[in-house]
């Protein structure tokens, strides 16, 4: 293909994605993490302080806040919102209260969202980009395309890739780290160093999961010893010079990365006071030595909470889970991706294998670039690994990396159909072409629902039993909802939603209900409810029977309860007070907390004091059943 034409073809498929992907988001409103997100990463630059949302690394919410930033958004740094954050623990509940005023009280909500969600959405296709440049050094011209196009329609991507998180922002750093290793362990050059250290850099201020790419390339230097590269020394003495000069730049580079990181932290946390244990509370000289300590210990109280708070209940097909399962992400794998797409996957390695049975062996890849193809695959295993032992297992979007890497292994087809014989070349070639159709066709068909996407796969099965949290609904259904009351003329719109901020910005008449304890006052009433509330936030599967519009695809339902209601516990009622179950298995229902501290922030910590007692309380009454 004509490199023009190849180079032609990524910018339509780029469009396409910018069109579908951000025509989704300017629908939705603000999901459940992107209420902290923007609100922290206005904060970093209006303040250099960072003690909001110290749970994920600074990059995708620097990226989000920026313009932010420059259009002067509004944030009120005297308000209980922001003071009563100055401290560890209050910190993490002020940041929601705090990311709710920025976008509902301080400044317009639509128009907030949308600017903050522009720069992730150019990220997502820099993504695309780099996916079809590296595609294309793989597998030519049509390898890049090949890969861009499964890229481009992955449901996925298409949802996350606008919101202000942290999941693409990861795997956009992770591909380039993974590539600049590649390219180090060629030529352990100082440019290819200072390339890698930077990619390095990026995905460690992404997200904390990056950790996992250093037991990538440690698994991919192993790989070396026991399966010698191409262009390694043969003799013992040789080889051992020339992987200590890799070694030595792989060091170097890291502690570059390390650098950056280290002058981020501290250019953002400037002025955020001093707390670190021994350091603060003891005079402006104390703090002020502690001052150079303050990116470290951000860095790793940050990771250290992550840990702490990564054992997770988990849902899947029906059933509930304590913590992480072993096949919940292969399982929504499945279900969150396109039968185009996996038909590509099983066509390229059902034609690698096949050519290999045949003895007609053929380099997936170029021979200059197999150290990079064997740094992909490797740390590609390694993060399946990970994520089937990961006691944290809640959405795809926590499998973005893996799905990334995933697509770069398609690169390499068109080059596999070439070496078939002519009749199965062409068949492939058919079938191939039909895949990637059918892909581009589907995403075209879904918009603008690409978070309630559940794969045919999944049998009819309605989605909330097939999964559950943002791979169903994840509030941001909430224009729908006011779209609906507004057409049958609804003033009292009885919400049980799956969000954390006040849903009235999108639904002004809206108050929070709760489907398993329905008033008498809801009978004959049209009322909403999340998806996720039916099974698994709560436990709502008896106000399915009644009549309903499904809104967002699927993730939102407005259904109109009957008059009478039957009483809790009979045919067709709600659930018995004792087999009730709170949002997010809290103690306290955290919907009705944030509505009462966006209304009254000055109670922050008074709040947080009760909370800890509750859950005190709940672990109290475990140890006590527990001897019992």
């Amino acid at each position: 293909m004509h490199i023009r034409r190849s180079f032609l073809g990524a910018a339509v498929l780029l469009l396409m994605m910018f069109v579908l992907a951000g025509g989704a988001a300017l629908r939705e409103s603000v999901t459940v993490d992107e209420v902290a997100h923007i609100g922290a990463g206005l904060s970093y630059y209006q303040k250099l302080d960072m003690r909001f949302n110290f749970e994920h690394p600074p990059l995708a919410k620097l990226l989000s806040g920026l313009p932010l930033a420059v259009r002067g958004t509004r944030a009120d740094y005297s308000s209980p919102q922001w003071t009563s954050g100055a401290s560890f623990l209050p910190a993490y509940m002020a940041e929601w209260v705090f990311g709710d005023w920025i976008l509902g009280r301080w400044n317009n909500a639509e128009t907030t969202l949308m600017w903050a969600r522009l720069p992730m959405l150019l990220l997502t296709l820099l993504l695309g980009w780099v996916i079809f440049a590296l595609g294309r050094r793989l597998g030519g011209d049509w390898g890049g395309l090949t890969a861009l196009a499964a890229y481009a329609t992955t449901p996925a991507f298409l949802t996350f890739g606008p919101l202000v998180l942290t999941d693409v922002a990861i795997a956009v750093f992770a591909v380039l780290t993974l590539w600049t290793l590649g390219d180090l362990w060629r030529d352990p050059s100082p440019r290819n160093t200072r390339w890698f250290a930077l990619a390095l850099a990026g995905a460690l201020l992404s997200k904390f999961s990056s950790g996992i790419l250093f037991i990538g390339m440690l698994a991919f230097v192993l790989s070396t010893r026991w399966w010698a590269l191409a262009d390694q020394p043969a003799g013992k003495a040789e080889a051992r010079a020339w992987r200590k000069l890799r070694w030595r730049s792989l060091r170097k580079g890291t502690w570059m990365a390390a650098a950056v990181v280290y002058l981020v932290y501290l250019v953002f946390s400037w002025n955020q006071p001093v707390d670190i244990p021994g350091f603060a509370g003891h005079g402006p000289w104390l703090a002020l030595a502690g001052r150079p300590l303050m990116p470290p210990w951000l860095f790793l109280r940050g990771l250290g909470w992550m840990l702490l708070t990564s054992v997770r209940p988990s849902f899947i097909l029906g059933h509930s889970y304590p913590h992480g399962i072993w096949f919940y992400f292969p399982v929504l794998l499945v279900l969150k991706s396109l039968p185009g797409f996996l038909g590509l996957l099983v066509l390229t390695l059902g034609l690698a294998l096949w050519l290999r049975w045949k003895s007609r062996p053929v380099a997936a890849v170029p021979a200059e670039l197999a150290t990079h193809w064997r740094a992909i695959w490797v740390a590609l295993l390694v993060f399946i690994g990970i994520c089937l032992i990961s006691p944290m297992d809640i959405s795809i979007r926590h499998f973005t990396v893996p799905m990334a890497l995933l697509t770069l292994l398609l690169a390499p087809l068109p080059r596999l159909v070439e070496r078939c014989s002519r009749r199965a070349a062409l068949a492939a070639g058919v079938v191939a072409a039909v895949l990637i159709s059918s892909c581009l066709i589907a995403a075209v068909r879904l918009y603008p629902y690409y978070l309630q996407y559940a794969s045919p796969l999944g049998m009819g099965r309605p989605i909330h039993w097939l999964m559950s949290d943002s791979n169903v609904d994840w509030n941001e259904a909430l224009p729908e909802v006011e779209a609906f009351a507004r057409r049958h003329g609804l003033t009292d719109v009885a919400l049980d939603n799956y969000g954390l901020s006040d849903a009235r910005v999108y639904v002004p008449q809206s108050r929070i209900w709760d489907c398993q304890a329905p008033a008498d006052s809801d009978a004959g009433h049209w009322v909403f409810i999340s998806a996720n509330m039916i099974l698994d936030g709560h436990n709502c599967a008896w106000i399915m029977q009644y009549p309903q519009q499904t809104l967002a695809g699927g993730g939102m339902y407005a259904i109109r309860l009957p008059s009478p209601i039957p009483p809790a516990g009979t045919v067709g009622g709600p659930p018995l007070p004792a087999d009730r179950r709170i949002f997010l298995g809290m103690p306290v229902e955290p919907r009705v907390m944030d509505r009462e501290l966006t209304e009254h922030p000055e109670r922050i910590q008074k709040t947080l004091d009760d909370m800890i007692a509750a859950w005190r309380k709940v672990y109290e009454e475990k140890q006590r059943k527990a001897r019992n």
